[in-house]
């Protein structure tokens, strides 16, 4: 039962210009984007982390490195699952002339029917991006234990969708879900349903996430296994 914690990386200069920059190589933060990392990483900076995880685009690793820097102990792994939606012709366009084009509407409403003009669908989008996740934690718990928390840095579509997921919903909902630049979302997966922790949380502690040291059952040295259900009137 692993919890990762989903951080969109820090704003970028694409983020500011208007523009869809989706996988466009070169894209880095902005000053603004840079101070952003650095808060989240001081956020992250007394968690046990057991890996860090990022999208292959720079603005994601930069955001990450900023992370590791208060984790010696760990470099982060690129995972290409993690990246960014394949926009196609989209891509490096004004999002005031995309709102034009007829397929936006589809975009905004129905989301799970599109697929870009030589690009990806949000629909392959979010399943690469869920089948990362859901494998990264499933390879964590094996090797740290039910309790590892761990992160995980992309971007704002991808992590929308995997919340999305997370909660059941299709995926036409999830441009309902808001995921500011540098914010943590918080996912914990059980054997039989995934709890949202957290959403576009940009400020609160995050030392509650640390587990409590584990208990030992009654006539055996082995810890028990956290329950995956919900409490009843809440926690």
């Amino acid at each position: 039962m692993p919890t990762v914690i989903l951080v969109r990386h820090g704003r970028s200069s694409a983020n500011t210009s208007g523009v869809l920059a989706g996988r466009t190589p070169g894209v880095k933060l902005d000053d603004t984007g840079v101070q952003q990392a650095a808060l989240v990483a001081e956020r992250l900076a007394g968690l046990p982390l057991a890996a860090i995880v990022t999208s292959p685009l720079d603005r994601c690793k930069q955001t990450a490195a900023a992370i590791a820097k208060h984790h010696p102990e760990l470099r982060p792994a690129t995972d290409r699952r993690l990246t960014e939606c394949g926009y196609g012709d989209w891509t490096n366009q004004k999002i005031s002339t995309l709102a034009k084009d007829p397929l936006w509407t589809v975009v905004q409403q129905h989301p799970s029917a599109v697929t870009f003009p030589n690009g990806e669908s949000m629909r392959g989008m979010q399943q690469r991006a869920v089948d990362a996740i859901r494998a990264h934690d499933a390879a964590l718990a094996a090797s740290h234990g039910p309790a590892a928390l761990w992160v995980a840095v992309s971007h704002g579509d991808v992590i929308k969708a995997i919340v999305a997921d997370a909660l059941g919903q299709h995926l036409d909902t999830f441009q309902r879900i808001v995921v500011d630049t540098a914010s943590t979302t918080i996912i914990s997966y059980t054997p039989t349903r995934p709890f949202l922790v957290r959403l576009n949380d940009s400020g609160s502690e995050l030392a509650s996430l640390v587990p409590p040291p584990p208990k030992a059952k009654k006539g055996s040295r082995k810890s028990a296994v956290p329950s995956s259900d919900a409490v009843v009137g809440g926690r």
